[in-house]
Parts: structure tokens; sequence; C-alpha cells
């Protein structure tokens, strides 16, 4: 299965998006198909055995939008070429604005007298009187064409069956024309509408402009993050320097940069230093010392010296890149609230006909005139919107994912955001989330031999094992100037330890757990490795074990610092309501130790790697919803089986498979700010969702003429298009609101 993202053009609405999801989703290899109004983007998977670009091109334009696969759009965040296309869609409406509204004012004025009669009446000189219709007609035809492709989409999409917005308004004003020219020409007689049809265009396609500036806003998030990469590098190639565009950089290339420069992509300093500003990805405003071997990462600021580095991640591939790709993934998905919406779309405007139509024909029947009855129809047509309900959950997504990205935390789609509140359980893991992850030896204490000779025993066990608890060991020893040997045999115990040769020795190195599955003997220094177990653990430090020839040889400590932000975050979470966990590999009374430091109650330890998931279960069986929150790969199938999986994203692996959440500084204070993030996003979209349905279902029956029996009222066309046009402003401006979210975090 392939999937393929594009941009789409001429989308106004719900019923637009519903349209050519089904047109793709009828294609045959089509798996899926995604369609989202406030990114005017498509996504779609296929099996490309059986079909491919061509087809979903061929498909959309059939039922009039336009389209265009772009060689690399899929791996491309808003490239240059789309924020252009973007501009010129807001310049090309702005236009058709203001010279649909110069046209408009003539045909107004020419209408005023019959528009005014009864109220003061307005006499023009005999030409004007005897030709206004004529002129009414010249002026108005031209708002028409200006806006033709409403009923260029609303005709061929209501020909194929499957009306859209377009087609209310090629309906509603088509009518309204058409009726004017009939009786303008004298072939029947009647009232002209020639200002009612200039009018709704004008003032739709105002509505049209004001929403496409307000949807360009939406997407300020990705412009930031786009605009942080730099345009050019500085290659140097055998002592001479050549500026050459970022996308001609590949993996190898040495690049110069000099102070108060981006730089260019992720890569390793190969000689100078310099202090570089890494505030857009750790949020730390401090610069970075970096030096010959330190990670460097693209988009980040060289504050101070000169230095060339190592391009190792390039294009698509650097963290920049991986964190737009995330964010853009986001904001095209769909919320599962949506579904309502988009259930609504799919039979909105085939309702909207028939109740126009109904309405028509029953106030025809009951004795009113024809101008009557056409008024009703086409005030009907033209302030049902499912536009609103189209850009409802969309913008407030677009929002929400930008401005987690500002924050440092990254929703890898619209799902995660929209339910990561409504967890009610986060279980914590200890090693990297809760700690800092640097395990560190803090004791060695040896039962007949002496404690370097322990620790070498040990290092030399653990020289292939990649364990955070074995490298510590390693480390240590290497301080320390133990010598370190190559073991003959070497077998790692998942979650239990290591046995090795060593210098023809049989040495574990494990936890209490592994021992007594080896049968090791404690013998007389069993009193003494009981109480300095106790001691150890009672003080938040990891014991191993180590022995040697299957007698209890020693015992090596090592604690993990916990980091400054967990105790504050995991506090902030408790005062919300949320039940805290930890889970960890390590014994009850280490995992207690650290838990009492952060301020977690519940512990579940003695857990294996592979156990994790079965304990997310547990809980989730037990009615509650989980989030998890780990740091990587070891984490995995507990972050896939929670209801939301948190990774931990330091450094440039930020783009971790693992997780639909991102916590990109590694801070769990940011878990604060994303699961509050997720609720005022969520509520916006419901705000959102409830206008759009409200206006809805006001606006279509007194359109109808609800109120017409009880006061007289008559809804204008003119005012229900206006009012439908007010109605898409109005939702993605209070979302445009949530621009102001900050952080209680």
């Amino acid at each position: 299965m392939q999937k393929i993202s594009f941009p789409v053009k001429g989308m106004h609405c719900a019923s637009c998006v519903s349209l050519i999801e089904r047109r793709l989703k009828k294609i045959e290899g089509v798996k899926g198909a995604n369609v989202n109004l406030a990114t005017n983007r498509g996504t779609v998977e296929f099996d490309e055995a059986k079909t491919g670009p061509k087809d979903f091109l061929h498909a959309i334009k059939e039922i009039g939008y336009g389209a265009e696969i772009r060689e690399g759009a899929e791996d491309a965040a808003l490239s240059d070429r789309e924020k252009d296309e973007r501009q010129e869609e807001v310049n090309s409406l702005k236009k058709r604005v203001m010279f649909s509204a110069l046209l408009t004012l003539p045909v107004l004025a020419l209408a005023l007298p019959e528009m005014l009669k009864g109220i003061f009446p307005l006499e023009f000189p005999g030409f004007l009187e005897r030709n206004m219709a004529f002129l009414q007609f010249v002026f108005s035809t031209p708002v028409l064409y200006l806006n033709r492709d409403f009923f260029e989409r609303g005709f061929r999409a209501l020909a194929g069956g499957s009306p859209s917005m377009d087609s209310l308004v090629a309906i509603g004003v088509g009518a309204a024309y058409a009726y004017s020219v009939v009786v303008g020409f004298g072939v029947v007689s009647g009232s002209i509408y020639f200002e009612t049809a200039s009018l709704l265009l004008t003032f739709i396609v105002l509505g049209k402009y004001l929403e496409a500036v307000a949807k360009g806003r939406t997407s300020e998030a990705i412009k930031r993050l786009v605009g942080l990469q730099p345009k050019t590098a500085r290659l140097l190639v055998k002592g001479k320097e050549t500026d050459i565009p970022i996308g001609e950089v590949v993996a190898g290339n040495i690049i110069v940069v000099r102070p108060g420069e981006k730089i260019p992509v992720d890569g390793v300093v190969a000689d100078g230093s310099s202090s570089v500003d890494e505030s857009m990805v750790t949020g730390e405003s401090m610069p970075v010392h970096k030096a010959k071997g330190d990670t460097v990462i693209g988009g980040t600021i060289n504050k101070t010296g000169s230095f060339t580095f190592k391009a190792t991640k390039v294009g698509s591939e650097t963290m920049l890149s991986q964190i737009i790709k995330l964010v853009e993934d986001a904001q095209g998905s769909k919320a599962p609230i949506q579904r309502i919406a988009d259930l609504v779309a799919a039979y909105f405007v085939q309702a909207v006909i028939a109740l126009a139509f109904i309405a028509f024909a029953f106030w025809l029947f009951t004795g009113q005139s024809f101008v009557f009855s056409l008024t009703i129809l086409v005030s009907t047509l033209i302030i049902a919107c499912p536009c609103a309900m189209g850009l409802a959950t969309p913008t407030a997504v677009m929002i929400g994912t930008g401005k987690g990205a500002e924050h440092g935390v990254l929703f890898k789609d619209a799902e995660s955001l929209e339910v990561l509140h409504k967890a009610n359980a986060v279980i914590f893991d200890k090693t990297g989330t809760i700690t800092k992850g640097e395990a560190v030896v803090t004791d060695v204490i040896a039962f007949g031999m002496k404690e370097k000779e322990l620790l070498s025993l040990a290092a030399s066990c653990e020289k292939n094992s990649e364990h955070h608890l074995g490298q510590a060991i390693l480390k240590k020893a290497s301080a320390l100037g133990v010598k370190i040997s190559t073991p003959v045999s070497f077998d790692s115990v998942p979650g239990l330890g290591v046995k090795a040769k060593v210098g023809g020795q049989s040495v574990i190195v494990g936890n209490p757990a592994l021992m007594k599955k080896e049968k090791i003997a404690f013998g007389p220094s069993a009193a003494a490795a009981v109480k300095a177990l106790g001691d150890l653990e009672s003080q938040g430090k990891t014991v191993v074990l180590v022995s040697v020839g299957k007698k209890l040889s020693g015992i090596i400590a090592i604690a993990d610092t916990v980091k400054e932000s967990s105790a504050s975050a995991i506090s902030m979470l408790r005062s919300m309501g949320y039940e805290t966990i930890m889970i960890t590999g390590d014994n009850e009374a280490t995992a207690k130790a650290i838990a009492s430091q952060v301020g977690i109650e519940k512990v579940i330890a003695h857990v294996l790697p592979e156990n994790k998931a079965m304990e997310v279960k547990k809980l989730q069986d037990s009615g509650k919803k989980v989030a998890f929150v780990g740091d990587g790969v070891n984490d995995a199938p507990a972050l896939a089986q929670a209801d939301v999986g948190i990774a931990i994203g330091a450094g440039t692996d930020v783009a971790i498979e693992a997780g639909t959440v991102v916590l990109v500084k590694s801070d769990l204070r940011d878990l604060v700010t994303a699961i509050d993030l997720s609720a005022y996003t969520l509520r916006k979209i419901k705000q959102n969702l409830f206008w759009a349905f409200i206006y809805n279902a006001v606006g279509i029956p007194v359109a109808m003429g609800a109120l017409y029996p009880i006061n007289g009222f008559l809804l204008s066309p003119v005012i229900a298009g206006a009012a439908m046009a007010f109605s898409s402003v109005s939702v993605v401006s209070n979302s445009l609101l949530m621009r102001g979210f900050r952080p209680k975090a």
C-alpha cells in the first residue's frame, strides 16, 4: 500500500469534501481517502498495482475540482509554491469581491425605487425608467460571469447526482437571474431580481475571501516551522566554499556555518566550536556549547564562533522536516467528532434542495404569488451552509496541533488531540521518562575479593551489553582505569541481566530474580548482602548482584536521577484529577523510593518490557482510559496498547514511531500542556459544531417562511446570503481565538 498527499482546488464546504472522498473511494485499489477543507489537501492510501495518481486526478477533475500531484509533495510541508498559490487565491478572491461590488452598486441603485416604494417614492429620469430592466441586466450579467465557477461546479455536481454547496448557489442565484431575464424582456409580467442575484454572489464571494484569509492564518505554526529552514548551505570542497540550494545537500557533505547563521541540516561538528541556540527544539533559552563530535540540528541558530560540520541527515530526514511532517499529517487527519459533520454533509445538500422546492410548492399552492414562492426558494437554498460544518473541526485541529508544536508537543493525528484529555489514568515508565536515564554507579560492595576486581569482572561481563545499567558499570570501570576483558561467551536474559565467561570464570550480573533462577548461593555473605540490598533499595537505587563461579561475590548500586520537572508535572496532573502510576522492571523498594520523590502513589514493579502492554490492558479492562508515557522502542507495545501513547522524544529521534503524541523536549510538564490543549481544542470544536448546526437548524426554517404566518416576516435572499457568508467566517474566527492559548505548566 502507498500513501500520497496533494493539494485540491475549488473546495468550499463539507459537501465538497464528502463528494471528493466518495468519488476517490470508488476507484478500485483505493483503501482510504481523506480530504481536509482547512488545509485544502487530499490524502489517498492505495494499492499501486491497481491504481495511481493519474486516476485520482482524473476522478477529481471529472466532478469539477482541481488537483495536482507534485514530485515529493507528500514530503514537503507547505512548499513555497503552495504558499504562493494560496496567496494568489486570496488575491483573486479580493479582485472578484471588488469588481462584483462595483458592478452590483449600479444594479442596487437602479432597484431602489422598487425596493423603497411604500416607504418614500423615488423617481428616475424617463430614460432610466424605461430601460430599468435592461440596465440592471447589463450590470448584473458580468457579476455572474466573474463568479461563473459556482455555476460550472454546481451544475456539474448536480448532473453527477452529488450536489454540493455550489449547486445551492447555482440553483438559487440562477433561478433569480433567469426569472428576472424572462420578466425584464417582457416574456411574462412580474418583478425583477437582478439586484438579488448580484448581491448574493457578491456576499458569497466576500465570505469566501474572508474565509480564505482566516484559513491562511490557521496555518501560521507550519509557516513558522518552514521559515526556520534556511534556503541555502555553504559547502566546503577542497578548501573552497560554495553556496548551494538546501535541496542539493547530501549526507557526508562538509558544511561551513558562520556566526548568526542558521544551521542548514542535521550533522556532527567536524572542526571549530560555537554556542548554538536550540530553543526551537528544546525550549531552553540558553545557547548550548558545541565542539568537535557534538550533534547539531538543522534550523537552530549559530550564535558566536564559526565551525564546519558533516551532514548526517538531509531533506525529509532532518529533525525539523520530521516535526513539520508530523504537524502537517496531524492537521490533515480527521478527529472522530468530525464524523458527525461528515455524515450530515453527505445528505445535507440533497435535503436542502428538497426542502427548498417543497417550500416553494407549498406557498405556491396555498395561494401565494410566484414571486413570493420564488423568494422562499432562493432564500432557503442560499442560507443553507455546509461550509461552517466542514470548517468547524479542521480549523480547530490545525491551530491546536500548531500550538502544540510551538510548545514542544507533537500530535501525530487529530484523534490523539481529541481524546488525550479523556484519559483518567496516566502510566509512566520510570527510566528515561521520570528519571533522566543517565545511570551512574554509586556503590560497589565486594564479598571475598577487592572492589576493583569485582568491577573488572562485572564490566567485562557487560562489555557486549547495550542496557543502560551495563553501560553505567562500564563507564565506572573505565573511569577507575579497571581492566575490561572481552568475554569468551555472552548471553543476555531480557529483564533479568547477563551471563558470560570471563577469564575462565562464569560471571552473572543481574537482579535477585536472575540469581534465584540460576540458583546462586549467597553463602556466608547472605546476611550482609540482604542488609545492603535493603539499605540501597530504600535510597531509590537499582541494585545489581554479581556472582562468580555460582557464588555471590558482590553488589553494585546504580542510581538514576529524577528529572527536575517530574515532580511538578505529576503534582499538576494529580491536581487535575488524573491517577498517576509508575511502571518499572525494578524491584518494588527501589520503585517506591523513586515514586515517593515525585509524588506517585501507585507503583507496578518487577514488570518485564514485554509485559508492560499487559499491565496497560488490565487497567483498561477495569474501566480506565489510559495514557502511557514512555521513552522509546522497548515501550512500543505499551504505547500502542494505551488509549493514547505519549513518547518522550529526546534528540533527533523526535519522530519515533511508537506513540501518537511526542514530547519533543522530554519535559513531563509538556504533558500537562498537551492535556490542557486537548481539552481546549475539543471545547472549540464543540462550540463550532454547535453554532454551525444551530445556524442551519434555525436559518433554514426561517428561510422557508416559518415566521410568515406568525408575524408576516419573509427573509430576503440578500440577508440569507450575508448570513451564510458570516456563518463560515464566524466558525473560523472562533478557531483563531485559540492562537491566544497559553500553557499552564
